[in-house]
């Protein structure tokens, strides 16, 4: 079958059609992904193909939500759930990490939880408060779930795929301001690893590691060094637990340089973690610092303020120009 262009928000359309079509177990949960569509539109069309038993509008009630879905798991079904936005999921966080992430161990592994819990996060799109942050830190701590984000169409479909597949909880960030991106997606493709990153770019002089709606930030920015001669190397992590260290480390390793790019807050991010672990794994590789570019540690500013907040092509550029000056 020919790849087919199509935007990350109808890729993962897709990718749920495929899944409902596939498994009668598949169920869709979440307020307003049936008659509407969902917010975003993500899931446009799916009750009308599916039906109301397969594609479920619920009350406005996030922890009734994913307590509905872990007993649905419990009794085999493969509930895909929806958090209308990322600023939402708190009140359910309690059940995520309390139950949902602990179920597998408690029940000494007889028990599997295959549950993934959608979050479209970030901004870009100058929305209110609560509906632009970047949780996917506070996930990540918790042991028992898998956390990941795709960056382009392509994974936006695969990467859910193998989510829906999987016997874990999973997390599945959904990059909001692209959702309009468009790629090639084959839908005939056999995908790599889930949770294996992927070298976007190639380069020499300096690595640039980052996810989701970072990506694409860092790829302009290696587009911006080569005009003046300097080669990067672009690293789309594509998992946030578990992290691919060994394709960070191999990439560093030939450049000597990293900076890690997210939009969530530098403080405790992702990117700490994973500073600290490729200063560990490639100390006498290193020529520079491994530096972070990401948020501020304050509360996502109103829409007119955001540009200041998040990272951009010039935030990116001058810790690349930091970090090649040692």
């Amino acid at each position: 079958m020919a790849a087919e262009k199509m935007s990350l928000s109808k890729a993962i359309n897709a990718s749920l059609r495929t899944a409902l079509d596939s498994d009668p177990k598949v169920l869709i949960m979440g307020e307003d992904v049936g008659k509407l569509g969902g917010v975003f539109r993500v899931t446009d069309g799916l009750q009308k193909d599916f039906g109301e038993d397969r594609v479920i509008d619920t009350p406005l009630a996030e922890s009734g939500i994913v307590g509905t879905a872990i007993g649905l798991a419990l009794r085999g079904y493969r509930p895909v759930v929806e958090i209308q936005f990322d600023g939402f999921v708190f009140p359910a966080y309690d059940q995520i990490v309390t139950q949902l992430a602990k179920m597998h161990a408690r029940s000494l592994g007889k028990v599997k939880m295959p549950v993934v819990i959608r979050i479209p996060y970030g901004g870009g799109i100058g929305a209110v408060e609560h509906h632009s942050e970047s949780p996917e830190a506070l996930f990540a701590h918790v042991a028992g779930l898998k956390v990941i984000s795709p960056s382009n169409a392509s994974d936006a479909y695969w990467m859910l795929q193998q989510a829906i597949g999987s016997d874990d909880p999973v997390i599945y960030f959904e990059p909001k301001r692209r959702y309009h991106d468009k790629g090639e997606v084959d839908t005939s493709a056999i995908p790599g690893p889930l949770h294996a990153a992927r070298v976007a770019r190639p380069g020499t002089d300096l690595t640039l590691a980052a996810y989701g709606p970072m990506v694409k930030v860092a790829l302009d920015a290696a587009a911006a060094a080569a005009e003046e001669g300097k080669s990067l190397e672009v690293v789309d992590l594509r998992s946030m637990s578990p992290i691919d260290f060994d394709t960070v480390q191999r990439s560093v390793e030939r450049t000597g340089r990293l900076v890690v790019v997210h939009e969530a807050p530098v403080f405790l991010g992702t990117g700490a973690e994973i500073a600290a672990r490729i200063t560990e794994r490639c100390f006498y590789h290193l020529q520079a610092p491994v530096l972070r570019v990401g948020g501020y540690h304050a509360p996502y500013p109103p829409s007119r303020l955001e540009d200041e907040y998040l990272p951009d092509l010039d935030r990116v550029l001058d810790a690349v120009d930091r970090a090649l000056a040692y």
